[in-house]
């Protein structure tokens, strides 16, 4: 074989190498997201097992509150049957808006407030809230850097055609933000 022939094998196989290379790279990054999500599954499914035992203890002291008791309720189960991101954003804010009122509730209520079962559930249920944003951040940082990668020259005239197809993010829309950043409205 020539001088021409190596020099053409040589680039063969470097484009090959980089052909391996850059699928690994998406698999690697799809995998990222997969795991991201999955963190942010397990939290929800602790946020939504919680909300069952704040709105009974809450029962005992505001039981003529039902209409926010039952809101929260089907607030949690809206979240539970929620599938992907989009939809599980918009179930989990209304979840929050939900809590929100719930715990203005807790205001209204000296001795609801007072009770240890009521604070402790209310502290997990704010360490569970930080655990979601910062999982929130990775996750949609994860999507971020995986659809960039599959859009960016040379990456993207293979990767749709490998299957990698872009995801979407776990964000809040205008609408929802305002519900979520609006103060909770108690009335008696």
């Amino acid at each position: 074989m020539g001088t021409t022939g190596w020099i053409i094998l040589g680039i063969i196989v470097l484009v090959v190498l980089y052909l391996i290379f850059l699928y690994n790279r998406l698999v690697a990054l799809r995998q990222t997201v997969n795991q991201s999500w999955s963190d942010i599954s397990v939290q929800l499914k602790q946020r939504h097992d919680l909300v069952p035992n704040l709105v009974e203890t809450v029962k005992g002291y505001a039981s003529h509150e039902r209409q926010t008791l039952e809101a929260v309720v089907a607030a949690r189960n809206a979240a539970v049957a929620a599938q992907g991101p989009a939809a599980q954003a918009q179930a989990e804010n209304m979840l929050t808006g939900a809590l929100r009122q719930l715990f203005a509730l807790a205001e209204a209520y000296p001795d609801l407030k007072a009770n240890q079962n009521f604070l402790q559930l209310q502290t997990e249920l704010a360490d569970l809230e930080n655990k979601i944003a910062a999982s929130r951040r990775f996750f949609n940082n994860a999507v971020q850097e995986y659809n960039t990668a599959i859009e960016q020259f040379p990456a993207v005239f293979i990767a749709r055609n490998m299957g990698f197809q872009g995801r979407e993010f776990f964000e809040l829309d205008e609408s929802e933000r305002a519900a979520v950043e609006a103060p909770p409205q108690v009335k008696f």
